[in-house]
């Protein structure tokens, strides 16, 4: 075979689905594992479903996963542009191209103009059903003469290009996923081929822009492996080899349903907005159907690379477990280098009205110890306004465990001892907030957790979460006071 070379080729219906940001993915890793090249296709040969701005939006998720192409579709100053040699890289650009290869498949033989009204076949499809039939095309149309197929043609009647395949053939091909497969003809549709607007279905482009793009591997879902012989049928008629397919089990949900709308975030845009880290959505997926040798489960993208194959990809439907997802994001909420996360954070921040970007650039270095004092809670940026909210404002013990601390008899004379501490110093920067308890230790004669419990529900009203000397320094000398104050005179 060739130099590597795979292919991710989206249509640009709307955002980029989460099982599709996969598909992309499984073709990246197979082909940089392999020294072969990655490309992005545009297939948008069905304009009724055309979305504005969607191929924008899918190179910006490709972009944002890390899953870089070597060709194809790329934005160039605010613009569509495009790089490689095997362009035009969208299929509408490529009409010429694909009637070229129609024309030949009609004058070899291998396929048909059909005239059948829309009625028709509706009429047809209809009364297949109700004999309990596989709806499919009756071939009204395979047995009419080339020239007079023209003359009707050239007469305005309007007609679409079916392939016509042969009666009772067996045709076999393997799949990397499955292995051996054979469908017989017989329980496939004369596939059109061309539309009557002009346009080439799917099945007609996919094959002539995979072989003239010189496209080795086909990794795509499942969904399509029912039409992988018709495509095999074509290669075959247009004497071409055939590449390596390999069908991807769907993503499922929970309930072992296809994952849709219905159950909440599908969209790669829907996990950038809740603010998942583009390293936990992709170390995620890859294990959504496959799962490396070793086991692991964290891997970074090159890590991906090295150890994929597609040998190790499941048959049955992977299952997207949010929680599981959580689980890996946190991982890399954890890791991140700080000043990256404390950035990405600040749209979440700011969206929930507790800082103003202006006042987090004013004081970024205290607001970067803000997120570092969190984030081990956080599986994912929007889950970091709830973590924080406790140092803004007032707040009111509700927690019992709380209460029940503040009620313990010596925590008035603590409290005088911590406000006096907190007075004593002429501000609580992170070196004196390490220090600070010692001293109210000191003061007061309370040690241990009759000393932390009641200070941290005093300042933070409860009695567990981060770092001590973090909530100290991020609170702040004026705050500190105010709040033990304020629970004292309750007491």
């Amino acid at each position: 075979m060739s130099d590597i070379k795979l292919r991710f080729a989206p249509s640009p219906t709307g955002y980029l689905h989460i099982g599709g940001l996969r598909t992309a993915l499984y073709n990246y890793l197979f082909a940089k594992k392999n020294g072969g090249k990655f490309v992005l296709r545009i297939e948008d040969t069905d304009r009724t479903r055309y979305v504005e701005g969607a191929i924008e939006n899918l190179i910006e998720s490709l972009e944002w996963a890390g899953i870089t192409h070597d060709e194809g579709v790329v934005v160039k100053d605010g613009k569509l542009a495009e790089v490689g040699d095997c362009g035009p890289y969208i299929q509408s650009e490529r009409l010429d191209i694909y009637k070229k290869y129609v024309d030949k498949l009609i004058e070899d033989g291998h396929a048909y103009y059909c005239f059948c009204s829309k009625d028709r076949l509706d009429h047809l499809r209809e009364e297949q059903r109700i004999k309990g039939k596989v709806p499919k095309y009756d071939g009204l149309c395979r047995g009419i003469p080339l020239e007079e197929a023209k003359k009707r043609i050239a007469a305005g009647e309007d007609y679409v290009v079916r392939l016509k395949l042969p009666k009772n053939k067996d045709i076999t091909f393997n799949d990397a996923v499955r292995g051996k497969v054979t469908i017989n003809t017989d329980e496939i549709d004369d596939q059109v081929l061309m539309k009557s607007d002009g346009f080439p279905t799917y099945h007609m482009a996919v094959i002539v822009d995979d072989h003239l793009m010189g496209i080795t591997h086909i990794v795509r879902g499942e969904e399509w492996l029912p039409s992988t012989p018709k495509h095999v049928y074509l290669y075959e008629c247009l004497g071409w080899e055939a590449p390596e397919f390999v069908h991807l089990p769907t993503v499922l949900n929970k309930d072992r349903k296809k994952l849709s709308k219905r159950q909440g975030d599908v969209s790669v845009e829907d996990f950038k907005k809740r603010g998942y880290l583009p390293e936990g959505i992709v170390n995620y997926l890859a294990l959504v159907g496959w799962s490396p040798e070793d086991g692991e489960e964290i891997m970074s993208l090159d890590e991906l690379v090295e150890k994929f194959s597609f040998d190790r990809v499941g048959k049955s439907g992977g299952i997207f477990d949010t929680d599981k997802l959580n689980w890996v994001n946190s991982h890399y909420m954890k890791s991140y280098d700080l000043e990256k996360l404390a950035e990405l954070a600040i749209p979440f921040v700011t969206e929930s009205g507790l800082l103003s970007e202006e006042e987090i650039r004013d004081n970024f270095e205290w607001y970067k110890i803000l997120i570092d004092t969190v984030r081990e809670a956080c599986d994912k940026l929007e889950d970091i306004p709830g973590h924080i909210k406790f140092l803004f404002g007032d707040i009111e013990i509700t927690e019992d465990a709380a209460k029940e601390e503040l009620a313990q008899e010596h925590v008035p004379g603590l409290l005088d001892s911590f406000i006096k501490i907190v007075k004593s110093h002429d501000e609580i920067d992170m070196e004196t907030a390490k220090g600070l308890m010692k001293e109210v230790q000191k003061d007061s004669g309370v040690k241990g957790k009759q000393l932390y419990m009641p200070v941290r529900a005093a300042i933070s009203g409860n009695v567990h979460g981060p770092e001590m000397q973090n909530i100290l320094y991020l609170l702040g000398k004026d705050k500190l006071i105010e709040r033990a104050e304020k629970i004292k005179n309750s007491l």
